[in-house]
C-alpha cells in the first residue's frame, strides 16, 4: 500500500463530496469510502498483513484521511439540510398581503330552510317550539289520542313496531299529550320532527318525512282562532295573500275535524295537474281537541278547549320550491341540494 493511494482516495472523495447536491447521493458516497465495505475501511482492515512499521505509518495516515472525510461529510450534510429547509420554507411561504381565496360554503338542506322559517313565523305569533321522542309507546302514539287497540282508525297509519310496546312514532301529535301532562294551559306550541310510516314510496310518499304539529289550548279557543292563525301563517310563509278553505273530515283525536286546503300556487287557483284541476291544494288536517285527549293528558275538558293541526313539512317545502318528488329530499344528490 503506497502513500499516494491514500492521497488519491482523499482528493477523489473530497471532490465527490463537494459536487454532490442531495443527501441521498452524499450517503452513497459515504458508504463508498467509509461504509462497511468502503475503500478506507478495506485499507484499515488489510493493515494486519503489513510489517509493523509500515502498518503503523499507513494506519496513521489512513485514520487521518478517515477523520478528515468524516468532517467533510458532516459539513456537507449540514449544508444540504439547510438547503432543503430553505427550499421548504420558500415553498410554504405565504404572502399575507395577497387576496385570500373565498372558501366554498355549504348549502342548507331545503327542509332545514323551511323548518327555520316555520319556527320563526310561529314564534312571532307567540308559539313555543317543543320536541319529543321519535321512539314512542303505544299509549302516547295511539291510546292517549283516543285511538284504542281495536279502533279502526289505527289502519290509517302503517306503523313500524319495536319490542316492549315501543314503535317509531307515526305523527308528532304525541308531543301534545306529553306537553299537556307537564304544563298548565293556556298553551301555544308547535312541534317539528321526523315521523315514520311503513308504506310504499312514490313521488308523494316516503317512509320517513317531517311533520309540523300545532296546539293551542285556552278557555275560549275556537275554530275562528285556528283559521286566523293558519291563514296568517300561510301568508307569511309564502309571502303573498293566500286563500284557504276548510272541509269536514275525521280524526279520532279531534271533534269536529276538518281538512284545510289552500290556493294552488302552481296555477294560482286556475286549475292544473298538481291540484287535479280544482285550484286547491290539500295541506293539513286539524280540528278541536277531543275531550278524551284532554282527559288522558290530565286536563278537565269542561274547563279547557283548543285546536290542533298536523301538516307534512315536506309538502310545504314542495309547494314553496316547486319540487314534484318528495324522494329528492332524502336522495343526498348534490345536484339537487346545491340549488338551495
Amino acid at each position: 500500500m503506497k502513500k499516494i493511494d491514500l492521497k488519491i482516495i482523499k482528493n477523489r472523495a473530497q471532490k465527490e463530496i463537494e459536487k454532490t447536491s442531495d443527501l441521498k447521493e452524499l450517503n452513497d458516497i459515504f458508504k463508498k469510502y467509509l461504509g462497511k465495505r468502503g475503500e478506507l475501511t478495506q485499507i484499515l482492515r488489510s493493515l494486519e498483513k503489513l510489517p509493523k512499521q509500515k502498518r503503523i505509518k499507513i494506519g496513521k495516515e489512513a485514520n487521518q484521511v478517515k477523520n478528515l472525510l468524516r468532517i467533510k461529510f458532516d459539513q456537507k450534510a449540514l449544508e444540504l439540510k439547510e438547503k432543503v429547509k430553505r427550499q421548504a420554507e420558500e415553498k410554504e411561504w405565504i404572502d399575507i398581503t395577497a387576496p385570500g381565496k373565498k372558501p366554498i360554503i355549504g348549502h342548507l338542506h331545503p327542509l332545514t330552510l323551511v323548518k327555520r322559517k316555520v319556527e320563526e313565523i310561529f314564534q312571532g305569533m307567540g308559539f313555543t317550539v317543543v320536541e319529543g321522542p321519535e321512539i314512542e309507546t303505544g299509549w302516547y302514539n295511539f291510546d292517549a289520542l283516543n285511538i284504542p287497540k281495536e279502533h279502526p282508525a289505527r289502519d290509517i297509519w302503517d306503523t313500524f313496531y319495536l319490542k316492549n310496546n315501543l314503535l317509531l312514532r307515526t305523527h308528532t301529535t304525541p308531543v301534545d299529550v306529553r306537553y299537556m301532562e307537564k304544563n298548565n294551559p293556556p298553551l301555544r306550541i308547535i312541534t317539528v320532527g321526523r315521523v315514520f310510516r311503513h308504506e310504499a314510496t312514490d313521488a308523494s310518499h316516503e317512509v320517513n318525512f317531517y311533520q309540523l304539529d300545532g296546539l293551542m289550548v285556552g278557555k275560549d279557543i275556537s275554530v275562528a282562532n285556528f283559521k286566523a292563525i293558519i291563514q296568517e301563517f300561510f301568508q307569511r310563509f309564502f309571502e303573498k295573500p293566500i286563500e284557504i278553505r276548510m272541509r269536514p273530515s275525521y280524526f279520532p283525536f279531534t271533534e269536529p275535524s276538518f281538512e284545510v286546503d289552500m290556493t294552488c300556487l302552481n296555477c294560482n287557483g286556475k286549475g292544473c295537474s298538481a291540484c287535479q284541476r280544482t285550484g286547491w291544494m290539500e295541506m293539513l288536517g286539524a280540528g278541536m281537541v277531543h275531550p278524551n285527549v284532554f282527559k288522558n293528558s290530565g286536563l278537565n275538558p269542561k274547563n279547557w278547549q283548543g285546536w290542533a293541526f298536523g301538516m307534512g313539512m315536506d309538502r310545504l317545502a314542495m309547494m314553496n320550491y316547486k319540487i314534484n318528488d318528495i324522494r329528492l329530499f332524502y336522495s343526498g344528490d348534490l345536484r339537487f341540494l346545491n340549488q338551495f
